[in-house]
């Protein structure tokens, strides 16, 4: 049977969220031309994560050597290249990630495959491969038509589709392939994790973030807004004039030159809109967005609203959760 491949994503040991985005549509394309997708997971003692990625996929494909234990397009190329050649998936479907974005075209390129890189959808009609991908800064949405082959590549951007578990765990076969590695395969060498500076924190991991923009005036209005933030049990981040004025650091900017962000709740604090940071949040569960300003475009992609004063707002927002906390406790 005809397969879509989704190479699944991993780091120290955990699945990363792009994996199951990408298995959720992979499982929705492989329905419409009837295809079984297949995870493919490479790396050192990956039993364990393949064992989750079996819910999601009718087959999950492990390839196990200890020169796998860290990422190296290099190597990941040279496995995946023959795999592809033998199994002839209609569709490989790589994250748009660091990656991704290393791995994909090296790999297409040595097996000659049509790739699209990018990608926030795509589909099989009648036999032709489209995706879709956004430009200038997401301003508008482009449909384009691969040239017909075989075999497909995409990098599909995080946060794409949203992850969705089946309604019946697959409980896919799981398929140990044998590592064509030699000693002598490879010629790049891992040398480190670089992990966040002491305090650092990862948005795209919270659960709840509260998004601060020009709003907020000056510098020292920000610590009001952390405390509503972790009061929530949230954290802060921002849009870029924040880290452009110096007040915040890079890793908390929302938006398409900062990180995309799927939050279970985003409050917008003094945030207009721009659709370089609506692109970054656009996917959260629930967003609330407050702001003076009626016609400010985060209205427009927000599920509640507040025109009014964030300076007004926030004190009692902040005092009716702690309200609710006495009330818990």
């Amino acid at each position: 049977m005809t397969e879509i491949f989704v190479l699944a994503e991993h780091r120290q040991g955990q699945l990363r969220d792009i994996t199951f985005e990408m298995l959720t549509k992979a499982r929705e394309l492989a329905q419409k031309i009837n295809a079984d997708p297949v995870a493919v997971i490479l790396g050192k003692s990956v039993r364990e994560p393949a064992k989750s990625l079996a819910e999601h996929a009718e087959k999950v494909l492990i390839i196990e050597d200890e020169r796998l234990e860290n990422f190296n397009s290099e190597a990941y190329q040279k496995v995946l290249s023959p795999l592809i050649q033998e199994r002839k998936p209609i569709l490989t479907v790589i994250g748009h990630t660091s990656y991704g974005v290393e791995l994909a075209p090296r790999l297409a390129a040595a097996l000659n495959i049509p790739l699209a890189t990018d990608c926030i959808d795509m589909t099989f009609e009648d036999d032709v491969f489209t995706v879709t991908r956004q430009m200038y800064g997401g301003k508008v949405n482009v449909k384009a038509t691969l040239r017909e082959s075989e075999n497909y590549m995409v990098t599909v951007r995080q946060a794409a589709f949203q992850a969705q578990r089946p309604s019946t765990p697959l409980n896919g076969q799981i398929i140990e392939v044998p590592s064509p590695l030699k000693e002598e395969t490879t010629t790049k060498r891992f040398l480190e994790y670089v992990l966040p500076p002491p305090g650092g924190v990862d948005i795209t991991a919270a659960e709840v973030l509260v998004g601060i923009g020009r709003g907020i005036k000056d510098q020292s209005n920000i610590p009001m807004v952390e405390e509503l933030a972790k009061a929530l049990g949230g954290v802060l981040a921002c849009s870029r004039p924040i880290v452009d004025k110096g007040w915040l650091p890079s890793d908390r900017q929302v938006g398409t030159s900062g990180k995309t962000v799927k939050p279970k709740l985003y409050i917008a604090v003094g945030i207009s809109g721009a659709f370089q940071h609506v692109l970054g949040m656009k996917n959260s569960d629930l967003i609330i967005a407050v702001n003076k300003d009626p016609k400010a475009p985060i209205f427009s992609f927000s599920d509640y609203g507040v025109v009014e004063d964030l300076f007004k707002v926030l004190p009692i927002l902040k005092s009716k959760i702690s309200e609710l906390k006495a009330q818990k406790a």
